[in-house]
């Protein structure tokens, strides 16, 4: 099967082709990623109503960019994956009626599919993951870590209890004056920071709960800098490069709980746009070598949101049988989990996403 897949839910207007090859390995034709980063910059962060109207702007051409690219037209595909949720209503609804209006013209079926079942997914594709494995889900509006038991099967065992560790690289970012996008301009300060010249609080360490809470670390890196005022460049590089160490600890303290928890699985994965950063890679990496693991982490490109993890989804559950009907609305939020019970503050995207 030929499967289109379409992205819209923030700031990214993406579309891809997957595919399988004669042995049934995948395969990622195309990959077109549009970022709104100049759109947003001036603002410190995300506008909506600027997002879908730049997702509405650009649609047609990023779909034919990756049709072009997978040296293939409309008349090929056999299936369009679409993320319906969860997201910003406004680049939901773009991406969810240019679909629906390819599937009802070209007689196309289509699925909306999670955003957080591609993140959650996009391993398969890249590396053929099987399952059964851990994921930890990392971006600006989520912090999961979560067994993934096969495709629909989530148990979530772990998320914040208030920031997500994305948000909290956006504040820190906001606060250090770097600018819009935050985990990129962090990670950047970091490479010529003094990791070791703040020590930061890590919240929940040694309790009994696997949940995360990144609010506290926030309000330590505030502290210091005030302290510090005026600030000058290497103080910001050293609150930095403190900063990104701490959350790498409490990342892998975290997944190394679960793994004594899942004693039958030896494969952690890691997604999501936080996932792209090299010293948290680089940490849980030690971690999944010091007990016995496989970490699989995906290409940086396909860390941030992307619609080949849309397309590869959307090709797993059309390979059972499934499609959405025409009345499918778009939502705002969306667990993966949805039979866990909500954590009061999880996250800024809502509760049980």
């Amino acid at each position: 099967m030929y499967i289109l897949g379409i992205e819209t839910s923030c700031d990214e207007t993406a579309a891809s082709v997957v595919t399988r090859d004669g042995n049934g390995k995948p395969q990622l034709l195309s990959n077109v990623v549009l970022s709104q980063i100049d759109e947003h910059s001036e603002f410190g962060g995300v506008v909506p109503e600027i997002a879908a109207r730049a997702h509405l702007s650009a649609i047609d051409h990023i779909i034919s960019q990756a049709l072009l690219e997978a040296k293939t037209d409309l008349s090929n595909i056999e299936g369009i994956g679409v993320t319906s949720g969860p997201g910003l209503v406004g680049g939901l609804m773009v991406g969810l009626m240019t679909t629906k209006a390819i599937s009802a013209s070209r007689g196309i079926p289509y699925l909306g599919i999670n955003h957080l079942e591609g993140h959650a997914l996009t391993a398969r594709l890249t590396d053929d993951v099987a399952y059964p494995y851990l994921l930890l889900l990392v971006s600006g509006g989520h912090s999961q870590i979560l067994r993934v038991d096969g495709l629909g099967d989530y148990t979530r065992l772990a998320t914040t209890i208030d920031d997500a560790v994305g948000e909290a690289f956006d504040k820190t970012a906001k606060l250090l004056g770097l600018g819009f996008p935050g985990g990129p301009n962090v990670e950047k300060a970091a490479q010529t920071g003094d990791a070791t010249r703040f020590k930061f609080p890590m919240p929940l360490r040694g309790q009994e709960t696997l949940n995360m809470s990144f609010s506290g670390l926030k309000t330590a890196i505030r502290t210091e800098a005030q302290k510090l005022v005026p600030l000058n460049e290497q103080d910001i590089f050293d609150l930095c490069a403190s900063m990104q160490k701490t959350v790498a600890e409490i990342l892998a303290n975290r997944c190394e709980r679960a793994m004594v928890q899942c004693d039958d699985i030896n494969t952690l994965v890691v997604a999501g746009g936080v996932a792209s950063n090299i010293e948290i890679r680089a940490r849980l990496d030690l971690l999944c070598e010091q007990n016995d693991y496989t970490l699989i982490a995906p290409p940086l490109k396909l860390c941030t949101d992307n619609a080949a993890m849309i397309a590869w989804a959307a090709l797993e559950r059309f390979e059972r049988g499934e499609k959405s009907p025409m009345d499918l609305a778009p939502r705002s939020r969306w667990p993966l989990d949805g039979s866990t019970e909500s954590v009061i503050g999880s996250g800024r995207k809502g509760a049980k996403v």
